[in-house]
């Protein structure tokens, strides 16, 4: 996602989705976003929680780097790209980028990076602890989670994530 601070200067959002849980793994503001930046979020993402069987994402310049997809197959990572032009491939992303658009970004004037990097830590709990789902029986992610946990999905890991 695009965004500016006040200054006029760019602003670049990673977000991050769990497609199965809806969970926003994260949500990266920086000035520009390369295959660095990115293979550095997952790297700490997967040691954290394991890695999963896919991720999807559009098949921009720093989703389709050389190193990214070496990382993808040395931890047995499928990727999922859309299609140019072709939204409706990616459907939860959409749906996430337009309610961070909507619910954030578009009732802020940024200052800083600094101030965007706490404003967008403030919605990921958000999404993940207060916000429903119609998706998730009305739950948050967080609750969906501990559903699954509790019917026996225990040490469920994500199978899908979701690069925007």
């Amino acid at each position: 996602m695009s965004d500016q601070t006040i200054d006029g200067r760019s602003l670049k959002i990673l977000a991050l989705v769990d497609e199965f849980t809806r969970e926003p793994l994260a949500l990266v503001p920086a000035r520009s976003i390369q295959s660095k930046d990115i293979l550095a979020i997952l790297r700490t993402l997967f040691a954290q929680r394991g890695a999963p069987k896919a991720i999807r994402s559009d098949n921009g310049p720093e989703f389709v780097a050389q190193a990214l997809q070496e990382f993808f197959e040395e931890q047995h990572v499928d990727t999922l790209f859309i299609a140019p032009g072709a939204p409706w491939e990616n459907g939860l992303a959409e749906s996430f980028n337009s309610r961070l658009r909507d619910e954030l970004l578009d009732r802020e004037l940024f200052v800083s990076l600094a101030e965007v990097k706490v404003l967008l830590e403030k919605y990921r709990k958000y999404y993940f602890e207060e916000r429903l789902h119609s998706s998730l029986g009305y739950r948050t992610p967080k609750e969906y989670i501990e559903h699954l946990e509790r019917t026996r999905f225990i040490n469920f890991n994500p199978n899908h994530a979701t690069l925007s």
